[in-house]
Parts: structure tokens; sequence; C-alpha cells
């Protein structure tokens, strides 16, 4: 059985999403079978970094969650872009878009859905594709889905940014996280500004929260230009978000499932 990799965030706008995809491709880079599923099924988008276009999703999770088709059904191989930049690569690559029609997105915050039913499904997508690593891009916040799968996960990663309202909510999250018996929680840093206090930055929301800190991303203006239209390590391999993710792809393989 694969890993189980949860990236969550307390707060939105901290970058989450594009570092679940770049860890995946990265991870793919290195010959694994990697799977996502974007749970931000509220505002979902991570299939644009993949290049996947709505309009060519003939199922997304939401109708694997309505039971109008097997979670791999709604699975789509996007390993294409791993090999437009490595073409050695033999990892393979597969994505669980969420939905973006109004009506779908409606009816999840009219109805909701079932989140036993979503981690069935998490267990179902690893052990019908064999993949090594699962990702889960998930909605930010405090909820029930988010509480579940980190329950479940192998690995906890969280997002955060040197920001007052994100120490505060992150510092939720991790709290959470321990009742609930996290096996593995990993902290990452996003938008940075000062290299030159990285260190101490690291050492003081280590302290802060007693979780191992896994690296530091630089706030860059070349991540902001490249505005979601690729993976942004694959493109800049020696770039510091790229050492910074590698770092943590090197403590989630060392962790036991």
């Amino acid at each position: 059985m694969g890993k189980l990799v949860v990236v969550h965030s307390f707060r939105g706008g901290t970058g989450k999403s594009n570092i679940t995809a770049n860890l995946a491709a990265l991870l793919a880079c290195q010959g694994n079978r990697v799977g996502i599923v974007d749970t931000d099924i509220q505002s979902p988008g991570i299939h644009a970094l993949f290049n996947l276009a709505p309009e060519h999703f003939k199922f997304a999770l939401n109708d694997y969650l309505w039971k109008r088709c097997r979670v791999e059904e709604a699975a789509y191989d996007v390993s294409d872009i791993v090999l437009q930049h490595q073409p050695d690569a033999h990892g393979r690559l597969y994505l669980i878009p969420a939905s973006m029609r109004t009506g779908e997105i409606t009816r999840i915050l009219q109805e909701g859905y079932d989140v036993g039913l979503l981690n069935n499904g998490f267990q179902q997508f690893m052990e019908r594709l064999e993949l090594d690593y699962l990702l889960i891009d998930t909605h930010p916040g405090v909820n029930e889905e988010t509480l579940l799968s980190a329950a479940i996960s192998d690995v906890l990663l969280l997002i955060l940014r040197p920001d007052r309202q994100d120490y505060q909510g992150t510092a939720i999250m991790v709290e959470l996280a321990r009742q609930l018996d996290v096996p593995h929680m990993l902290m990452l840093i996003n938008k940075a500004i000062n290299q030159k206090d990285f260190a101490a930055l690291e050492q003081r929301v280590a302290s802060i929260y007693g979780v191992e800190v896994a690296g530091v991303i630089p706030l860059t203006e070349e991540i902001a230009v490249l505005g979601s239209t690729d993976l942004f390590c694959l493109l800049h391999p020696g770039h510091a978000m790229t050492k910074a993710l590698l770092s943590v792809i090197g403590q989630i393989t060392q962790t036991h499932p």
C-alpha cells in the first residue's frame, strides 16, 4: 500500500495547490506512481497546473461522491507534463479533479457529501492504480473532510505563511492533528521574504509548534509570473522552491506507512 500525504493550510492563498502539484511531479520524476485528489470541492483549481481543461472532464470527484462512477474512472493520466520536462522519467502521475460546474459546487454546498465514501475512495484509488504516493489537496480551514483525511494520513504536511493569522490558525490544526494521533506531521513555510532570516524563521516555527520544518520557500516573482500555467519545479530545478520541496520529499519517503 502506498503512502497517503494530506496537504493542508488553515487559510487560503498559501500556495497549497501549487505545492501539492509540484511535489507530485517531483515524486513522479523519481520513478514513483503518484496520484492527486483535489478535495477543495468548493473552489477547485489544481487541474489548471496540469493543463487539464474542465470541459474535457468525463467524470470528476463529484461524480464518484454521487456514485455515478468508480473512483478510478475520475482519474486522468497527466504524466505527459512530467515527460515534457524529463523524457526519461519512468513514474506516472494521475489526477482526480473536482468539478468546475456551478451546479455541482452548489449541490456540495447545500447537501454536503459522504466523507466516509471519500476516504474509502482514497484507498481504492491507491489500490487500483497501484500508487506509491497519494497526495490530497484539501480545502483550507477545519472541516469534517480535512479532519478525517488527516486521521487516516501517513503524513500531514501543513503549509504556513509567516503571517500572524496563519500562525494562530495553524496552531489549531496542529492541536487537532495531535488529538487525532496523526503519525507524522511536517511544516513547510511558504512566501517568506528575507532569505537571511530563513534559518531563524525555521527554528522559531519549529519551536512554536513542536513540528519539524521541512523547508522554507521564498516569496518569488518568478512563481507569480508563471500564473499556474506550468509546474515551476520542473522549469527551475535549481530554484530555492525546488530544493525546499525535495527536502519535503526526503522527509516523506523516510516515513513508514
